[in-house]
């Protein structure tokens, strides 16, 4: 069964840093590339980046560009995203997901960590 556990989200003020993580089971997660999704309330779902298997690509939304960074660790069967400079807007909850950036609504997902960004 596939499993996918998202941690590290928080309250933080703008400017500040967190790094998410997304530990993986029940798929082979080496050969698998990764997403990183947000919604926030009362808008639709949106990519944010994807990883591929190897971790030699990454693909970004606009917006996060040069702020948050994606990488993998195949050993551990993990993704993280880095976020860097947080801003308002980010404020979310962030899933990831066991597919590329072409496919990854159709993927399984976590259940999900909060990020607020401000008060």
């Amino acid at each position: 069964e596939v499993e996918l556990v998202e941690s590290g989200g928080g309250l933080v003020q703008p400017g500040e840093s967190l790094t998410l993580s997304c530990r993986a089971s029940g798929f082979n997660f080496r050969y698998t590339s990764m997403t990183w999704a947000r919604q926030s309330p009362g808008k639709e779902i949106e990519w944010v980046s994807s990883i591929s298997t190897r971790g030699d690509e990454a693909q970004y939304l606009y917006s996060v560009k040069d702020r948050f960074i994606i990488s993998r660790d195949n050993d551990r069967n993990t993704v993280y995203l880095r976020l860097n400079n947080l801003r308002t807007e980010d404020t979310a909850t962030y899933y990831c997901y066991n597919h590329g950036k072409m496919y990854w609504k159709n993927a399984a997902r976590g259940q999900g960590t909060q990020v607020t960004v401000g008060s």
